[in-house]
């Protein structure tokens, strides 16, 4: 292992070996170096004769970081099995997996905590330096050659994009709730720019950390940077800051997004991606096409429940996968992995009501094994919208037009109440006829049209039942959204489906709105599961701003919701074949 001034290393202490503060080096796109932590059994190499596969980490909240110091309530909460004295927010524990014989090396990404350089979170240059960090651990005297990947959200977005770079002794990624595609996933839903979060996210996740940023030692936000405090100027000239470069660049045909788009159909390696279900606003859509669109041989899909932080860490999620990889790192199969034991799809279905934010009850949605995606079987079923805010499987014979506000109004609703049990698992769409007016003779025109749709579960008892999202809030089932002038819809692409259309989101596909013109959209609505008992109902819910459930998800800026261009009042033609639900029904179990 390469010396350096700034290594330390502590054998005594732990349960494990700690090296801090190992320099990793830049040789495959550019020069330099990047700092990472390791954590190993102690009979490994140099101590002692033993090699062990590796758990890599590659991310921007800081390598040194305590768990606790991140995000205190989350650690008061955590898997005490996982609260380990190096436990760091969303990546693995080291001394659980230390125990279990594996290395664990976390590093600082690019231009974050101890590692130099520029600060450009999810962009090409960023996910190079990880392909390094991964032929780097797989070739260190300590490690069998293996390398997986396993963490959550960003750890498990910097999965997708370095897998399908394929680096040599890559083995096996567990991407755990995380997006595979950042403009459509995570940047710009339907077009709009959903910046309340990354405005937060950047703000107090990534900023603080940058590497040379004053004050973190003082702060408990880790130790200060190695070689010195930088000043702002220099700071500045370092960082891509995504809260600006977001707003700026609209249209995936930009340049800013080709240095972040990659190939998934490239990832070839085992996949277990883990996508959950109350994650309708960041990384759930990313989960379900990132598995599948990848090409490996061996892929499997689970769907979750929770929070995006706690079900990580269950004891049932850390054997889980710990057996995919001891199959892939250590050939060690008694699952059946490779033989078929295990089912290609697990779902969670979310039947009955379980509250919000409590694991316990969560933890008792029943499972059930499927052997693709789309499920076999799925029946795509067209539910009208009706003059009477109903949704119907047969059209109305008259239509009529319903107006509602762009941007204070509320949201208009459209019911559907089951006599029997029905179950909706997949992909869904609203294809609606759009159009929009001044609201009154002086004001200016609208010149878009934003919408913003969600589908919500009302039980017998009149009482809308919420799941839990991301940060524990009370969310909807799903929710979609679409920017009327990016409507169109690439029907030549390979990715494109009739239960998911698929939009190039290119600048020179953008189409006029104007006045009192009729538009027919097609918005994609997130995969979702939901199961609704008899004389409970489902809810489509349309509105020209964001509704309940958002949380701080809210797409709100200035210019991209400039009121100057939206404000005006919307109308939704309903009746006969000029909007409809399409659902993904599935019979076998009601």
């Amino acid at each position: 292992m390469a010396a350096n001034k700034f290594l330390t290393i502590d054998k005594d202490n732990f349960s494990y070996i700690f090296f801090k503060n190992i320099d990793v080096p830049l040789k495959t796109f550019e020069k330099g170096f990047l700092r990472a932590n390791v954590y190993m059994p102690k009979d490994a190499i140099p101590f002692g004769d033993k090699r062990y596969p590796v758990i890599a980490t590659y991310g921007p909240y800081g390598k040194d970081v305590p768990y606790g110091v991140f995000y205190k309530k989350s650690w008061e909460q955590l898997n005490p099995e996982m609260k380990s004295a190096h436990a760091a927010w969303e990546t693995p524990d080291p001394a659980y997996w230390t125990s279990k014989g594996y290395i664990v090396v976390r590093t600082d990404e690019r231009g974050a905590g101890q590692s130099p350089g520029l600060l450009d979170t999810m962009s090409r240059g960023t996910s190079e330096a990880f392909f390094d960090v991964i032929e780097w651990a797989a070739e260190q005297e300590w490690s069998s050659g293996k390398v997986g990947l396993l963490g959550i959200s960003y750890y498990a977005g910097t999965q997708w994009r370095v897998a399908a770079r394929k680096p040599k002794g890559l083995a096996a990624i567990i991407p755990w709730e995380g997006m595979s595609d950042y403009y459509r996933d995570r940047v710009r839903h339907g077009g709009i720019l959903s910046d309340k979060f990354i405005d937060f996210w950047w703000n107090n996740g990534v900023g603080p950390n940058q590497y040379g940023k004053p004050g973190r030692a003082a702060r408990k936000w880790g130790e200060d940077t190695l070689e010195g405090d930088l000043d702002e100027e220099t700071l500045m000239k370092n960082r891509r800051d995504q809260t600006l470069d977001t707003a700026v660049h609209k249209f995936r045909d930009e340049e800013y997004y080709h240095t972040r788009d990659f190939d998934l159909e490239a990832i070839e390696v085992p996949l277990l991606s883990v996508a959950n279900w109350g994650g309708i606003l960041l990384h759930l859509r990313g989960n379900v096409l990132g598995w599948t669109r990848a090409s490996s041989k061996y892929k499997f899909l689970h769907f979750i429940v929770g929070r995006h932080d706690l079900p990580f860490y269950y004891p049932e999620s850390s054997e889980l996968q710990l057996s995919f990889f001891n199959c892939f790192l250590k050939d060690n199969d008694v699952d059946g992995w490779r033989s078929g034991n295990q089912p290609r799809v697990r779902l969670t279905l979310r039947k009955r009501e379980a509250g919000v934010d409590d694991p316990e009850r969560e933890r008792e949605f029943p499972k059930r094994d499927e052997v693709d995606w789309p499920l076999p079987g799925t029946e795509y079923t067209k539910f009208y919208l009706t003059p009477e805010f109903t949704l119907s499987k047969s059209p109305s014979s008259s239509t009529k037009t319903i107006e509602y506000d762009a941007l204070k109004g509320a949201p208009i609703q459209f019911h559907y109440k089951t006599m029997s049990s029905l179950e909706i698992t997949g992909h869904i769409v609203a294809h609606l006829t759009v159009s929009s007016f001044r609201k009154s003779p002086n004001a200016s025109p609208p010149s878009e049209i934003d919408l913003f749709v969600t589908l919500r579960k009302i039980n017998a008892k009149g009482e809308e039942v919420f799941y839990t999202g991301t940060m524990g809030d009370p969310v909807p089932v799903v929710k979609g959204w679409q920017r009327v002038s990016l409507r169109k819809v690439d029907v030549n692409n390979p990715l494109h489906k009739d239960y998911l259309p698929h939009r190039n989101y290119y600048s020179t596909e953008v189409q006029p709105v104007e006045e009192n013109q009729k538009y027919e959209v097609d918005v994609e609505i997130w995969p979702t599961n939901v199961v609704l008992e008899p004389e409970e109902s489902l809810v489509l819910e349309v509105a020209g701003h964001d509704t309940q459930g958002v949380g701080k998800f809210s797409h709100e800026h200035p210019d991209d919701r400039n009121p100057n261009v939206l404000d005006g009042t919307n109308i939704i033609t309903v009746g006969g074949e000029a909007s409809w639900l399409t659902l993904p029904l599935i019979h076998s179990n009601n």
